[in-house]
């Protein structure tokens, strides 16, 4: 592993004939994002790319009309070129079944902002003070002289305004990254509606029955408060799984809490966590402890068992 900067990174993209961009398991819109402004760029510049992410679960809905998405490519279609690019994955294991296409590179890079990083590449661009990959992959463009058209400036947007809460924990020059974006021709009304407003109806009756079970744990965290909520696999079953990423932003608004959990059964008996803190929490050790990790303050892990099982654990842990 070689700690990297954003111009090796453009130097080791700016005269390849071929890329891969792998994107993380259960992709959000900071991985597909960036994803595809780094594949719209490098194909600017007249390489071949491919942009693919396990095939676990599928592509979120609201990200589906993002530019660029013409470059995605089935798992089972996946060419694997020499020069392969994993962006907004945390680890190996983030990129689930496309691991192997990762390793097989004969060069291999990472483009991350997870401070849990440990570097997995043999270039990592990893800078956990940035907000989001996505301004890493514009620092990456902006050293490759590609000009941040519209499309490109739209796939950066929606990482930028998604993993910062829309700007509710965005450091200034997020703000300043931001304006350049849609100065560039972003619709900002239109893609914040779409990536953070817009559910199916179903959701209203599943934030209901997940919220009506919301739990309040006022000693845990030494006092600081842990606030959690269960979403059952059933409850789940008319959803698409991004329906219930949602679900820790509101519960996390309790006052009471430091800390807030959701615990999502994505099979049965199979969970992923979202772990939130507010102020005072470091939550990359807590997720450590069970094989997680991300930000100081969003993390999330996965667990397998019921869930008082999974709860408890958590729970103890604290």
């Amino acid at each position: 592993m070689t700690s990297s900067t954003s111009a090796a990174v453009a130097r080791a993209l700016a005269d390849v004939p071929a890329v891969t961009i792998l994107c993380h398991v259960r992709p959000d819109a900071d991985t597909i994002g960036s994803g595809l402004a780094l594949g719209l760029a490098l194909t600017r510049l007249g390489a071949d790319v491919e942009v693919a992410f396990p095939a676990t679960v599928g592509l979120p809905t609201m990200l589906h009309d993002l530019p660029g998405t013409q470059l995605l490519v089935a798992e089972g279609d996946i060419v694997g070129h020499p020069v392969v690019v994993s962006v907004d994955a945390a680890s190996l294991g983030r990129l689930d079944t496309l691991a192997p296409v990762f390793t097989a590179a004969s060069e291999s890079i990472t483009v991350d902002h997870h401070a849990s990083n440990p570097g997995f590449g043999d270039l990592d661009l990893i800078d956990p003070a940035a907000d989001c990959t996505a301004v890493l992959v514009l620092s990456v463009l902006d050293e490759l002289g590609v000009k941040v058209d519209d499309e490109i400036a739209t796939c950066l947007y929606a990482g930028l305004v998604t993993d910062t809460g829309s700007f509710k924990w965005a450091r200034p020059e997020s703000f300043r990254i931001a304006a350049r974006l849609l100065d560039a021709g972003v619709d900002a009304r239109t893609w914040s509606r779409n990536l953070l407003d817009t559910h199916p109806f179903s959701w209203l009756a599943m934030v209901s029955s997940v919220l009506g079970d919301a739990t309040l744990v006022p000693n845990a965290c030494d006092g600081r408060g842990l606030v959690y909520a269960v979403v059952r696999h059933d409850v789940l079953a008319d959803l698409s799984w991004e329906e219930s990423e949602s679900v820790v932003d509101l519960v996390r608004t309790a006052n009471e809490a430091e800390v807030a959990a959701v615990f999502k059964e994505v099979e049965p008996d199979t969970w992923t966590v979202s772990l939130r803190s507010k102020r005072s929490v470091d939550l990359v050790p807590i997720a450590g402890t069970h094989g997680g990790g991300g930000h100081r303050h969003a993390s999330g892990y996965s667990d397998s068992g019921s869930a008082d099982e999974v709860v408890g654990r958590l729970l103890e842990s604290l």
